[in-house]
């Protein structure tokens, strides 16, 4: 057998077994990067005046604190497991309230707004992906790796549902966010260009993986891009 058939039935064999693999478990790294991030973001969303001037915001924060930090705790270990996430949303065990609560009860708030996102992470990890959906829609910030990590979220979601169009757009969307970011923005056009790929949109993925290679060469994604158009019949 020749090195040329070797290789071609290796490749075919390690997209057989890439493609067996849930996707969230396959691309979920980004968002851990950012779930561990999210509290050190946390100061540029609200300010000391705010604080002062907005009684719901002081107690929202109060509130949040014991959720949040077991929630960055988590983020930071790259464990999220089904106990600690029902605690992050729901309370219980030296946590006075979940995630849940404070969304409902101070939603209209900065920390309300953030507590939206975590919650959309947690039912994510948790494969409830209906309501990280729902979670993670009603989220926004100025935060841009935050905002990156949101879409990029939502995109896996849609796309485990099976809603590859829906899934594809969110990804595009995160990838738009903020262009000059060296790591988000390549690794929201590799899950983009890897769904587009898998849902037979040939002419989609060739211009993400290019856009990884021409206008991300440092990245940890453009490695492998070449490889990856080679698959896809482009050879330059």
């Amino acid at each position: 057998m020749s090195e040329k058939q070797v290789t071609v039935e290796a490749v075919e064999t390690n997209e057989a077994v890439e493609k067996a693999k849930d996707f969230w478990t396959r691309f979920s790294k980004p968002i851990i990067y950012v779930g561990s991030a999210v509290i050190l973001l946390v100061g540029g969303w609200y300010g000391y005046n705010k604080l002062v001037k907005e009684p719901n915001e002081v107690k929202a924060v109060e509130m949040i604190f014991p959720a949040e930090t077991l929630f960055d705790k988590m983020a930071q270990q790259g464990n999220f497991n089904k106990d600690s996430i029902n605690l992050v949303l729901n309370g219980g065990a030296g946590i006075s309230a979940g995630i849940l609560k404070v969304i409902s009860t101070y939603g209209g708030t900065e920390t309300g707004n953030r507590a939206r996102y975590i919650a959309g992470a947690c039912y994510l990890h948790n494969g409830d992906f209906n309501n990280a959906i729902k979670y993670l829609k009603d989220f926004s910030t100025s935060a841009t790796q935050v905002q990156t990590a949101a879409y990029m979220m939502l995109g896996d979601a849609h796309a485990e549902l099976k809603k590859n169009d829906d899934a594809l757009s969110y990804f595009k969307k995160a990838a738009a966010v903020n262009t000059k970011d060296e790591f988000m923005t390549p690794e929201a056009l590799y899950k983009a260009a890897q769904l587009a790929e898998n849902s037979n949109k040939t002419a989609d993925a060739v211009e993400l993986f290019k856009k990884i290679r021409d206008e991300y060469p440092k990245s940890t994604r453009a490695a492998d891009v070449d490889k990856y158009l080679a698959r896809l019949g482009v050879l330059n």
